[in-house]
């Protein structure tokens, strides 16, 4: 009996032996990696980040430039009104005036000399119907001692005119008595400190409407006619006066003030401007006005340096920045307007691309210039190792910042700064690569096998390619899953400092930007923590993986 278990339990040894045995390397390899409870998870992890980058993008709705707006209820400016200090010109039609009136006029004005000549030589002069306006006319001087001494003119100088009309003509007087000078006048223009607004914005005003109600208006007269019509004068307080038509109809308002729109197509109607001076003139900070359809509205008058700002409230379609988790953004927005969700998924597809991509040609780099300098030595091996001590020399923040200001100043788009920052970086990054890879073929070239295949007249790019690079591939692995997440963290602090992938392109780094703003930061946590814990995982899985892939490979490891 003890002869058979023991023949039976030689049997079961024997097999186990047997089953080891016929595993192939790969398969050893992939046995140990998978009884690494680590590398499963970080292994999972990555599948995860890469289903929610590259499927998710595709099942998401939304783009990662999309940007969202919300209607909100705002106030804002909606006129502005500034009492009118300077003279505003309304031209004769027909009339052309010197190009210098502006300034003669308000010399004249101010010196009370209501004569004067303009540069072009034209003798100007100003009939006076109050310290707000003026009418203007080209004269000629005429030797009329008649009209001088008529009634006409001695009733203007008694009213303190300086002007009047006879036979239907306008002549001014300078001067007085047998010490004046009489001149003919040409209506040219009128000019006034007023703004006249029609209730109709479809009325325009002739330049004798112009005339005759600032006329009338100045001398104090309730009615006036022009045109063949009548029209009435309700003076409104100092410098304002509404103008009805003979059935008692509002036909237009006149102020001392220019009130204006800052919304285009805005009429503004003279019952609002009259509501605005009146909140001005008596100091009220708001005032309501019902508008034609019937909509009543309160409106914020403001007063700075004399220059009044109306304000009221209205809806408005503004940027959904900062929104916050909901059913429409999962995640949020971001300071963009922008779907967090849809930026993270697209900034994932650029993070891991980077990773992978410069990952791959800093292997191959390394491996070349490394496997070709560890075979060769000698002049060979001095001459790359020189060169790959002036590459690791070169300082990496100082050339992304000449390279980022370059890109700046060329306005380069998103593609082409994710291919030159993976340039660069793999650039910049295989000399670690090289050198481990160089010592590994030093040790491997003076190896019993090599020193066979070398005898049987094996070619030297095969000796290389076939025999020495599969060895050093188990280190480039590890080498490799733990640069990936090196390079994605690199990557994510060069966007995070504005020199990597620019905007409305997205990366993980790029959305932790916000960080920067400390309010963002403490207020609006959503922003910021998912990219930083999508960064965060993804880097833990990558070493994960390598730590298990370098445990894997280490033939020393206990079954």
């Amino acid at each position: 009996m003890d002869n058979e278990k023991m023949e039976k339990n030689e049997n079961v040894k024997l097999d186990d032996a047997q089953r080891v045995r016929v595993l192939s390397p790969g398969m050893m390899v992939a046995k140990r990696f998978f009884r690494n409870r680590l590398a499963i998870v970080g292994l999972v992890i990555i599948t995860v980040m890469f289903l929610f980058a590259f499927l998710g993008g595709v099942a998401m709705p939304y783009s990662q430039s999309q940007v969202f707006y919300r209607t909100e209820e705002m106030r804002k400016d909606f006129a502005g009104a500034t009492e009118i200090t300077e003279f505003q010109m309304f031209t004769a039609e027909g009339a052309e005036l010197p190009s210098d009136i502006n300034s003669k006029l308000l010399i004249a004005v101010k010196k009370g000399e209501y004569i004067f000549e303009s540069r072009s030589g034209a003798v100007i002069g100003l009939a006076k119907l109050s310290d707000s306006a003026y009418l203007i006319y080209g004269t000629e001087s005429v030797n009329e001692p008649k009209i001088m001494m008529s009634q006409e003119c001695k009733d203007a100088q008694e009213a303190g005119l300086n002007w009047f009309v006879y036979n239907d003509e306008i002549y001014l007087v300078e001067g007085q008595g047998a010490k004046g000078k009489l001149y003919r006048g040409t209506e040219l223009a009128i000019a006034c400190k007023a703004s006249v607004t029609a209730y109709d914005p479809a009325t325009s005003f002739s330049f004798e409407f112009y005339k005759n109600v600032l006329t009338a208006m100045s001398l104090g007269e309730k009615e006036f006619e022009s045109e063949g019509a009548s029209y009435a004068i309700e003076q409104e307080g100092e410098g304002s006066a509404m103008v009805h038509t003979p059935d008692g109809g509002n036909y237009a308002y006149i102020s001392n003030m220019n009130i204006n729109s800052f919304i285009d197509g805005v009429f503004l109607t003279p019952d609002f401007k009259e509501l605005l001076i009146e909140a001005i003139a008596a100091g009220e900070e708001s005032f309501e006005y019902t508008d034609a359809e019937g909509e009543t509205d309160t409106y914020m008058v403001s007063e700075k340096n004399k220059q009044y700002t109306v304000k009221r409230y209205q809806n408005t379609r503004v940027i959904d920045t900062y929104a916050s988790p909901g059913k429409e953004h999962l995640l949020g927005t971001d300071g963009n307007g922008m779907d967090l969700l849809a930026r993270l998924m697209y900034g994932g597809r650029i993070s891991l691309l980077i990773g992978f991509v410069v990952v791959i040609i800093e292997l191959l780099l390394g491996v070349l210039i490394g496997g070709i300098a560890g075979f060769f030595g000698g002049w060979v091996d001095t001459i790359l190792m020189r060169f790959v001590d002036i590459i690791y020399c070169i300082p990496s923040m100082p050339l992304y910042l000449i390279l980022g200001s370059v890109m700046d100043f060329y306005k380069a788009g998103p593609t082409v700064r994710i291919y030159m920052l993976c340039v660069v970086m793999s650039v910049i990054g295989w000399v670690g690569i090289a050198r481990i890879v160089r010592g590994q073929i030093l040790s491997l070239r003076e190896q019993e096998f090599m020193t066979a295949a070398e005898a049987t007249g094996i070619r030297v790019s095969r000796r290389i390619f076939r025999h020495l690079i599969p060895n050093v591939i188990p280190q480039m692995v590890v080498f490799a899953s733990m640069e990936i997440g090196g390079v994605i963290l690199a990557e994510s602090t060069l966007s995070f400092l504005g020199l990597g992938i620019k905007y409305p392109a997205a990366t993980w780094g790029s959305i932790l930007n916000a960080v920067n703003d400390s309010y963002v930061m403490t207020n609006y946590l959503f922003v910021w923590i998912p990219a930083g814990l999508m960064i965060l995982l993804t880097v833990l899985a990558f070493n994960f993986i390598g730590d298990g892939l370098r445990d894997a490979f280490d033939p020393k490891m206990k079954r």
